[in-house]
């Protein structure tokens, strides 16, 4: 993509009017693209965005903790090269609702747009959605959005007007990952994800082999899936040690000066592990399965995103377990991850229980909705709100392990609402309405609750309890699932866990451990003052364990083989040393 002069496609002029009321409020900020970065008429969302700083873009400042910058948001369809948009006071934004309310002051403005294709979906409907294009969903880095440089304006007490914008940048296209010894990258067109898409649509995989692969043609390996958001290639694997001129950074996380030292190390150690005689030889995938609505499909099938589940399980696991020797059995497969992940791999098993043999679910999602983070989507009347006849109090949507609030429901899902109305912001909430909701008469996901109000569609809450409420259809199917699962679920949680999704294993627990005819076998744990997302290691802090995903489940799965493999199995070949 070429790369024009800035000051030839961007006119900005600031004027402050004189008010002598002092009241009046002038909005008037118009956005354009060029014809130059594109020729075609666009749809999609246009950001706009403010910041009071420039130590970054205010595209990489945006989001919904104590230290967020402003954005505005609107949808634009068939937009041309050079016609212009306008933002006036009117537009919703966040976390200020409008921008007639901005202080005085200097700000650092940017604009953006969220392009959008159009897809014509099995199902008869017409919807325009970002498409995936290698960046795993993230609005501001996604190749083929067009964008402006920040220039810095003044905002006086009468407010904005007469700025014009023009968008005049496109980010550039993601360059694919190169295949290594040790670790290779698959993709496959899905004939059940193209047809319900109207497109052609792809599964990915990054595949970690064994030791001694190429060496011992006669093995077949179990599989380990590692589920999670979307991955730009098979992380936590380093073949050499940490870089000696790599400059110590601080993760305010964690609290840990040169952290990212330590993610090398962590990484070098894991390979030098991966070598080891006694190491069982397993192959390792990290899926790849972006949807136009998130970064990741959470793995099941749904309305509104399509047979991802079956597309999974019957397309691409079987392709990997026959392009690299997998044994491509049930007793051969198992699931683990965190957060996004943790629900998948609890989903994931409970859904196709005969086809994978163990789940490893660290801080999943929330997999009781009775406790959808503070939420009990059945019961209450508002999502954003507790009950009360006189107090208006927001319920909490982000805490630390000492319970220090940094965003609420409300702040999470009204950055959503900017980002995209018809649950296509991309952001969490809005995923989990992209699996879990009906699809509505034009094509979107059908809304759980009033975006900006909160109230909550108990019509909808009963259908998400009948599809994909996990502990709801554990306990429902238990004499049918039970036998199938026994031994099967191990779940692990902080108790202060950031989003509260510790609620939800704890009703999940207790219905697992009623459990008869059969008892469930398995093992619920918590990690004590441990944030999002702990993953059952008792020994190490958050900021090393979940650094070792990979080995941390290891004994429990080779356990779990020794116990439920059939007699014929291959429990051999690829024990070598």
């Amino acid at each position: 993509m070429k790369n024009y002069f800035f000051s030839f496609f961007l006119i900005l002029i600031f004027i402050s009017c004189n008010s002598t009321s002092g009241t009046d409020s002038k909005i008037a900020i118009a956005i354009s693209f060029s014809e130059e970065i594109s020729t075609k008429k666009l749809d999609g969302r246009m950001l706009l965005m403010l910041s009071n700083n420039d130590e970054k873009e205010p595209r990489f400042q945006i989001g919904e903790g104590l230290n967020n910058q402003l954005i505005f948001g609107m949808n634009v369809d068939q937009l041309a090269a050079n016609q212009e948009i306008v933002f006036d006071e009117t537009i919703f934004g966040f976390p200020i609702e409008s921008l007639q309310n901005i202080k005085p002051g200097i700000y650092h403005i940017q604009a953006l747009l969220h392009v959008y294709e159009t897809f014509n979906l099995a199902t008869g409907q017409t919807v325009k959605l970002p498409m995936d294009n290698g960046e795993g969903q993230q609005w501001n880095k996604s190749p083929g959005n067009l964008y402006s440089k920040p220039v810095k304006i003044e905002v006086g007490e009468n407010g904005i007007e007469n700025i014009s914008i023009v968008l005049d940048q496109m980010i550039p296209e993601i360059q694919e990952p190169e295949d290594t010894e040790w670790v290779k990258h698959i993709k496959i067109k899905s004939e059940k994800l193209s047809n319900f898409w109207g497109k052609d649509i792809y599964l990915g995989a990054h595949v970690l082999l064994p030791k001694g692969f190429n060496e011992h043609p006669e093995a077949k390996y179990p599989l380990m899936i590692f589920h999670g958001h979307f991955p730009d290639n098979f992380g936590g694997f380093r073949t050499n040690p940490p870089d000696e001129n790599l400059v110590p950074e601080y993760s305010e996380r964690f609290d840990l000066e040169g952290y990212n030292i330590i993610e090398q190390q962590e990484a070098y150690d894991f390979y030098k592990r991966w070598n080891e005689p006694d190491f069982p030889r397993f192959i390792i995938i990290e899926i790849q399965h972006p949807t136009p609505y998130y970064d990741d499909s959470y793995a099941v099938n749904s309305a509104s995103q399509g047979p991802y589940g079956d597309a999974i399980t019957y397309e691409l696991i079987p392709f990997i377990e026959e392009q690299f020797r997998g044994q491509g059995e049930g007793w051969s497969r198992f699931l683990y991850g965190g957060s996004t992940g943790g629900w998948e791999a609890l989903a994931v098993q409970v859904k196709y229980p005969d086809e994978y043999n163990g789940c490893f679910a660290a801080c999943p999602d929330p997999i009781d909705f009775r406790a959808y983070c503070l939420t009990n989507i059945y019961e209450d009347e508002n999502a954003y709100f507790y009950k009360s006849e006189y107090k208006k109090l927001e319920k909490p949507a982000h805490r630390d392990y000492l319970g220090n609030i940094s965003s609420t429901m409300k702040e999470s899902n009204h950055l959503e609402l900017v980002l995209g109305d018809h649950s296509r912001s991309g952001g969490q909430f809005d995923i989990w309405e992209a699996t879990y909701s009906p699809q509505d008469t034009d094509g979107y996901p059908v809304r759980l609750w009033d975006k900006k109000t909160g109230v909550i569609n108990h019509e909808v809450a009963k259908y998400w309890q009948e599809n994909y409420d996990l502990r709801y259809i554990l306990e429902r199917d238990w004499d049918k699932l039970g036998e199938k699962l026994k031994g099967k679920i191990h779940i692990y949680c902080g108790d202060m866990d950031n989003y509260y999704l510790n609620n939800a294993v704890y009703l999940m627990e207790d219905f697992l451990e009623s459990t008869t005819d059969p008892y469930y076998s398995g093992e619920v744990e918590y990690g004590d003052r441990a944030e999002h997302c702990w993953n059952g290691d008792q020994e190490n802090p958050n900021a090393i364990s979940r650094l070792r995903y990979n080995t941390l489940y290891v004994p429990k799965i080779m356990k779990r083989i020794a116990e439920s493999a059939p007699k014929n199995a291959d429990l051999t070949s690829w024990r070598y040393k």
